[in-house]
């Protein structure tokens, strides 16, 4: 299997089927994953195959390694759409995130005024309110919500708390006021011999009804783009997602579909 481990704590700039040309902040050691989901479907592999042995990159490390890659490509002429939160694991559980966040908005401002910032994340810790408030200060504040059916996040999403319950998330979710981008993986197949598909009627209409509540400024549907950790997943088909998508724009929400 072909599992990408990202550098730490910048790696790239890739190109982002969603974003364009991003650079990306890992806030996870860079030998292995860290993260409060153990999604089925994650480029990165599964938790317990990549436990780190390096220690998470502190505050001062990210930025000077931002720092001075942004200073370097200024100095080039070389362009720079986004600076993407992403990597081997979920970036708003860096005990530093909050300030993270606020040394990159101000490096991005020196170096870079039209890239935008943005953050992936598995919405985990925005119950609490410093994370929250970080996020508010992004300009693509990128949460996922899968479904709002918690057998399925527990089969598919498997979170590491046992506390996690989907209504909780959305409730956090709704006190971003819109200002909040919601991505969702839309797939089909199996898993342990269990369908894991999302994309029937009877996920799709109670996630669109918590989407609605929601009120976010955007909505991201994607679907499999790289081998998983887990065998026997498969793409969301183009009609099937373009289908989500008209009914999420009927909802007068702006969608984007990924492919």
């Amino acid at each position: 299997m072909s599992t990408i481990i990202y550098p730490s704590p910048i790696f790239g700039p890739v190109h982002s089927r969603r974003l364009g040309v991003s650079l990306g902040v890992n806030l996870m050691p860079g030998d292995g994953k860290v993260c409060s989901f153990d999604c089925i479907y994650c480029e990165c592999g599964f938790n317990a195959d990549y436990r780190p042995k390096e220690k998470r990159p502190t505050r001062e490390e990210v930025r000077g390694a931002l720092a001075s890659v942004l200073k370097q490509r200024h100095a080039a002429g070389e362009p720079l759409d986004v600076i993407t939160f992403a990597g081997n694991g979920e970036p708003t559980g860096h005990p530093d995130f909050a300030g993270i966040i606020d040394d990159t908005v101000e490096l991005r401002n020196e170096y870079f005024p039209e890239a935008k910032v943005s953050v992936l994340s598995n919405a985990t810790y925005i119950y609490k309110e410093e994370v929250r408030n970080a996020l508010l200060k992004v300009d693509n504040n990128i949460l996922k919500l899968d479904t709002v059916c918690d057998d399925y996040i527990q089969k598919v999403d498997r979170p590491v708390s046992p506390r996690y319950k989907v209504a909780d998330v959305v409730a956090d979710l709704r006190k971003f006021n819109g200002k909040v981008i919601i991505q969702t993986m839309f797939m089909e197949g199996e898993y342990d011999g269990k369908s894991v598909s999302n994309t029937s009627d009877a996920y799709v209409q109670p996630w669109l009804e918590a989407v609605k509540e929601i009120a976010p400024s955007q909505v991201m549907i994607y679907t499999i783009d790289r081998e998983t950790p887990a065998h026997n997943l498969r793409k969301a088909s183009r009609e099937t997602l373009d289908g989500i998508r008209e009914m999420v724009e009927a909802a007068g929400i702006d969608c984007t579909a990924s492919y």
